[in-house]
């Protein structure tokens, strides 16, 4: 006699992950990007410390994904890859797509954008549509490969010119550095024209992200957008390098990695 299936019971059977449906754990894990994901200044002067990346870095002062990741499971352990280069823009984010596909990464991040707004002028910014341009041409490159993306906002400047500026060390090291001067050119200036240019600035990040957010939406549900989480985290000087203050020191590679690490990308995933 053939016993009755419930709908309940079906409903279970036709939603679990099974044999090639299920979700795995990733083998290889890519980093791409610029400075922040390279790690740079995060522990040593002015150089890359891939190690403290909060993507792919393998310090347990940062615990970064694929620390998290290899938690999960141990396929991963040692295929964490970092092609980020510091002073990368999205320009430079295709070439760095098609290193992840060649080296058949099935998890890669990406956070760009913050050396096309951090310019010398404001007129030398990237335009929008060239941005986006760029970010597409890059995920047409890994969507062939099935690999699963996380976009990261690109951060508030606007807030690390807000919470520096009153700071000695760090308006010397913006300016002897010439560090984002299209934000952080007169950091002490109150004067029409200074507020209006960062401004307008902070807008093209806005806008940045905004792209960044439909770039991920056309690649399709296996892309997920931090939701705007590295734009509006609320960092402090404490946690960026005291070498530039400007970018994320140990510090803040530990909250760049725990705000844009999201589970449920990985819930229920299992050891390939």
């Amino acid at each position: 006699m053939i016993k009755k299936i419930t709908p309940v019971l079906a409903a279970a059977v036709l939603l679990a992950p099974t044999g090639a449906h299920a979700r795995t754990i990733p083998t290889v894990m890519a980093a791409l990007g610029d400075s922040i994901s390279a790690g740079f200044n995060a522990c040593g002067w002015y150089v890359a410390c891939t190690s403290r990346s909060w993507s792919a870095g393998d310090s347990p002062s940062v615990n970064s994904h694929y620390l998290r990741l290899l938690a999960m499971g141990s396929s991963i352990k040692g295929h964490n890859l970092n092609f980020a280069v510091p002073g990368s823009t999205s320009a430079d984010l295709p070439g760095q797509a098609r290193k992840a596909a060649e080296a058949g990464a099935g998890y890669v991040t990406v956070l760009i954008g913050a050396q096309d707004a951090c310019v010398g002028s404001e007129k030398e910014m990237t335009p929008v549509g060239t941005f986006r341009r760029n970010i597409d041409k890059a995920f047409d490159v890994l969507r062939p490969t099935g690999a699963r993306i996380l976009v990261a906002s690109i951060p508030d400047v606007k807030r690390l010119w807000r919470v520096g500026k009153d700071n000695a060390w760090a308006r010397l090291f913006w300016t002897i550095g010439h560090i984002c001067q299209s934000m952080l050119a007169n950091p002490k200036s109150t004067a029409k024209k200074d507020e209006a240019r960062r401004d307008r600035v902070r807008e093209r990040i806005m806008d940045y992200n905004e792209q960044l957010k439909q770039a991920c939406a056309r690649y399709g549900p296996n892309c997920r957008y931090d939701g705007g989480a590295v734009f509006s985290y609320p960092f402090t000087l404490k946690q960026v390098s005291a070498w530039d203050y400007f970018h994320p020191n140990a510090d803040g590679q530990k909250v760049l990695a725990k705000i844009t690490f999201d589970r449920d990308f990985f819930s229920g995933a299992v050891e390939p």
